[in-house]
């Protein structure tokens, strides 16, 4: 069977998304998650789970169910992302339960313990969506660090420089303000005897090792914020030190003229 999980948006108007889908479907609220019991005519398809933080986990369904289910709650999106990030695994049910080599397998149908894997799938494909995101960042800005160091100044206008000041400025808070959904969701304060299957899921996907690359990157960003904030000081300084220069050089030319009688 299949598992997929999506990030469509910054976040869901969650609390509105719960109580359309309540009026018209089987659903449950869980913390800050909504769980969906997809149904066509009476019969069960697939379970999914929408996670206020613009995350998306489907199990059992198809694509065509799960698109379609994706274009429902695009009314209900906040900050609604052109290039979404997606993942998918198969997933069956065992005696143990574990992820290996991309399969997902469950020892229980019990509802929570989805829940409890979607959690953890969750964040991971949010957490794709922030590397990516960095990614593009650094990569659209690779150049002017190069040009510092090779022309000793970055050839951009003072009206350039401040857009992407500002660019850099809102990715990097729009990423520190929402980094809290990578830690332990509150869900397992309640439902202790589940957070070991959690954290199992969390390693197999490799979250811990994922978030301190993302710090790292960040720290890159806010050094490049620095750095163009310090040449647009500089730039500004140096336009500063030129009016005072031809002032001078105005004044003493007048003094001149003057001394000469000229004027």
């Amino acid at each position: 069977m299949r598992c997929s999980t999506f990030c469509t948006a910054d976040r869901f108007d969650i609390k509105t998304l719960y109580k359309n889908l309540k009026d018209q479907s089987e659903c449950a609220f869980y913390h800050d998650v909504i769980h969906l019991k997809v149904l066509e005519k009476g019969h069960f398809l697939g379970d999914a789970f929408f996670f206020d933080y613009g995350a998306i986990v489907f199990w059992g369904l198809d694509e065509k169910t799960e698109q379609q289910l994706l274009n429902d709650i695009k009314p209900y999106e906040i900050g609604s992302k052109r290039k979404i990030a997606f993942d998918d695994f198969s997933f069956s049910y065992g005696e143990v339960s574990k992820i290996y080599k991309d399969e997902i397998i469950l020892q229980t149908k019990n509802i929570l313990a989805k829940l409890t894997v979607s959690y953890g799938l969750s964040q991971s494909v949010k957490l794709d969506f922030f590397e990516e995101m960095i990614e593009t960042t650094i990569a659209s800005t690779r150049h002017l660090p190069e040009d510092l160091a090779k022309k000793g100044k970055i050839r951009l206008s003072r009206k350039e420089i401040s857009r992407r000041m500002g660019g850099l400025f809102l990715e990097r808070n729009s990423i520190n303000l929402h980094t809290d959904i990578l830690d332990t969701p509150e869900f397992f304060w309640e439902y202790a005897d589940l957070e070991p299957l959690y954290r199992r899921t969390c390693i197999y996907l490799d979250i811990s090792s994922r978030v301190e690359v993302l710090n790292k990157r960040l720290g890159i960003v806010h050094e490049l914020f620095e750095m163009l904030g310090n040449e647009l000081n500089h730039q500004h300084s140096s336009k500063l030190e030129w009016t005072i220069i031809w002032l001078i050089v105005i004044e003493v030319v007048i003094a001149l003229l003057d001394v000469f009688n000229v004027i």
